[in-house]
């Protein structure tokens, strides 16, 4: 990592630790009726492909992380993920699709890779299971594998476990049809992702 970065990483710990608040208890097993509805937001939201969220992202292996402020365009198959760091006001970009990834910000120069994963990962030492949080910040499966849900009190998804990963979802946007998540904490020990959700701007896809 660079010096840069590192710099960036350990001004912001404070900040993520403050952000890792434990998510509530998971309440109830998918029985017919909950899956059903989950079922029906899943088709509701199965062509949203364009849109911008905004909000903090939080990131930790265990003994170093990373926070800041985020915007994440999606288009299609294409995105572009902006970190903003708040106490040193420098960022990162990583931008791409399906043909490859670009991060952008980095000291020495902008690092190309086939996979944004793996370029995070070599960059910056975070592990973020970007392709599948494309799907679960929509509160949704990804169509990576067999995946278990757990449901709230509002008959909404509380936990959602797939591919070793276990995403909580402590709250949900209610007034929205269909219902969106807030909050979306993701874990597979020793790593953690915190998404705190603070707007949503959908646009029609181009196939509307």
């Amino acid at each position: 990592m660079s010096r840069r970065l590192r710099f960036l990483v350990a001004a912001l710990l404070p900040l993520l630790l403050a952000a890792c608040v434990p998510a509530p208890a998971v309440r109830l097993r998918g029985d017919a009726s909950l899956m059903q509805a989950q079922l029906a937001r899943e088709q509701a939201l199965a062509h949203t492909d364009q849109w911008v969220l905004q909000g903090r992202l939080g990131v930790s292996d265990g003994k170093h992380g990373g926070s800041g402020s985020f915007s994440w365009t999606q288009h299609g198959d294409q995105y572009d993920f902006v970190l903003r760091a708040p106490i040193t006001g420098k960022s990162f970009r990583l931008s791409g699709g399906p043909g490859g990834a670009l991060l952008e910000g980095l000291e020495g120069g902008p690092l190309r890779g086939p996979d944004a994963e793996a370029l995070m990962r070599q960059a910056l030492g975070w592990v973020v299971p970007l392709q599948n949080l494309r799907a679960w910040v929509l509160g949704l499966r990804a169509d990576s594998g067999p995946a278990e849900l757990r449901f709230g009190a509002d008959r909404l998804p509380s936990r959602l476990q797939q591919d070793g990963w276990t995403v909580d979802y402590p709250a949900w946007d209610a007034a929205r049809t269909p219902p969106l998540p807030q909050k979306v904490f993701a874990e597979r020990a020793p790593y953690k992702v915190r998404l705190f959700i603070e707007s949503w701007q959908f646009q029609p896809s181009p196939a509307q």
